[in-house]
């Protein structure tokens, strides 16, 4: 399990002063725990959410205990695009919890390969049910059943880890093939038309001249 050192911070000091020293604010809190207000080295947090993503448990240590958590929300500055404030959640002992996990798509796709049809991605993120200890980082979606350009994939028909349930619409499209049409080739000028435009404006503009 991943792990994440913190230490308890007062509220009454800013934010500002804490990224300042290399520290980010968070919080963590549960159903049956009050918020605690923390902070944790801003370099080790990124190495922890590249890792574990936002569905994987990872301990919070203190020095006197690990705490369990998810990481629940991630705040980022505006401008910046910096991480500037995380919010952890404790699960219930025993109970499931219901989370978004990302979708990954892997393989190749014969409609797009071979036919020039475009993948779409519909959805990016999956909600499922388990216990924390089962929850995925995220979920894989080989797109190599996509083989015609009707061809799409629902979310019935992805295969989830043992212990995990589908929570999103089993008849959400997660993804499709997408077929630009060829815009209409302009029609054909017609030669024995123009001729005769042109023999005739010869004609009215001699009869002027006259």
């Amino acid at each position: 399990m991943l792990k994440l050192t913190i230490q308890e911070r007062d509220v009454k000091d800013t934010a500002a002063s804490f990224r300042a020293k290399g520290l980010l604010p968070c919080v963590y809190y549960g159903p049956k725990d009050t918020p605690v207000s923390i902070v944790t080295d801003q370099t080790e947090f990124l190495k922890v959410l590249k890792q574990a993503g936002e569905s994987t448990v990872v301990a919070l240590v203190n020095g006197k205990e690990e705490i369990e958590v998810l990481i629940h929300d991630v705040s980022y500055d505006p401008v910046k695009g910096q991480v500037i404030h995380v919010d952890f959640y404790v699960p219930e002992k025993g109970k499931t919890v219901e989370v978004e996990v990302p979708i990954e798509f892997v393989g190749v796709s014969g409609a797009v390969k071979d036919m020039g049809g475009t993948l779409v991605k519909v959805l990016h993120e999956l909600e499922v049910e388990a216990f924390p200890k089962d929850l995925p980082k995220n979920v894989a979606v080989d797109i190599s059943v996509l083989k015609d350009l009707e061809s799409q994939i629902l979310a019935k028909d992805i295969k989830l880890p043992t212990g995990v349930a589908l929570i999103t619409d089993p008849e959400e499209v997660v993804a499709s093939i997408s077929v630009t049409e060829e815009e209409e080739a302009a029609p054909a000028a017609d030669l024995a038309s123009i001729e005769v435009a042109k023999k005739g404006k010869k004609e009215e503009t001699a009869e002027a001249k006259k």
